[in-house]
């Protein structure tokens, strides 16, 4: 449904509130749903951050599986736990959740210096500006998913381009197997569905608590030295 109070002065925003919505959307042609990093009970306060790894042309698989695999390990190092999903497309999803407790500018600039450390200390793989002509053979992180009103496509959405590609979740060990970001699609994905119904790879993210206040310390300090 359309809610107008969801976000005061804009336009009314689509709710999924139950399956029959679900249902209504796609029936209205819905192909791909986005979603924000925050719910409507904190919609001022994300609960989760987005970085986007966002390929240019040129970069090889490989380099976006090592992509991820350093991504997850910067986060470790910061102390926040993470999460993978393909994107459908060509690209891949590092997901952090979060307990809602910073602002929208807050999480957006924490995003944006782990996007900077990454890129400047290893240049000759990611980005940190958006273009296609800066990411020639180079990944962008996309930070600018955590900004207020920004979306990313949710996970078991269909992608509307070329082999309806589907945004699926995976255990982080499940990396080294994957051969590309749409890999499972709308005709493929029913034994990948199956399988995540007896053994979910983000069973652990809805209890995840964590927020950024020592990950930006540590940040921080990074810099610094």
């Amino acid at each position: 449904m359309l809610d107008p109070d969801l976000w005061p002065g804009h336009p009314a925003l689509l709710e999924i509130v139950s399956e029959h919505a679900l249902v209504a959307a796609a029936q209205l042609n819905v192909v791909e749903f986005h979603t924000w990093n925050a719910n409507k009970r904190s919609i001022d306060r994300p609960n989760r951050i987005v970085f986007d790894l966002d390929p240019g042309e040129g970069v090889p698989w490989p380099h976006m599986s090592e992509a991820a695999a350093l991504m997850k390990a910067w986060l470790d190092e910061l102390g926040l736990d993470s999460f993978l999903k393909t994107s459908g497309g060509k690209g891949l999803h590092v997901v952090v959740p979060l307990t809602p407790s910073a602002g929208w500018d807050e999480v957006k600039d924490f995003a944006h210096g782990v996007v900077l450390h990454m890129a400047g200390t290893i240049p000759e793989r990611f980005v940190a500006k958006s273009g296609a002509r800066n990411r020639v053979g180079k990944i962008f992180i996309d930070y600018l998913r955590n900004g207020v009103g920004a979306t990313t496509v949710a996970a078991f959405s269909a992608r509307a381009r070329s082999g309806l590609g589907v945004s699926i979740p995976l255990a982080w060990d499940e990396l080294d197997g994957l051969t590309g970001s749409d890999q499972w699609t709308v005709a493929n994905v029913a034994p990948r569905l199956d399988e995540m119904a007896r053994h979910d790879p983000w069973d652990a993210y809805a209890g995840t608590r964590q927020t950024i206040t020592r990950a930006a310390a540590r940040l921080a300090r990074a810099g610094r030295s």
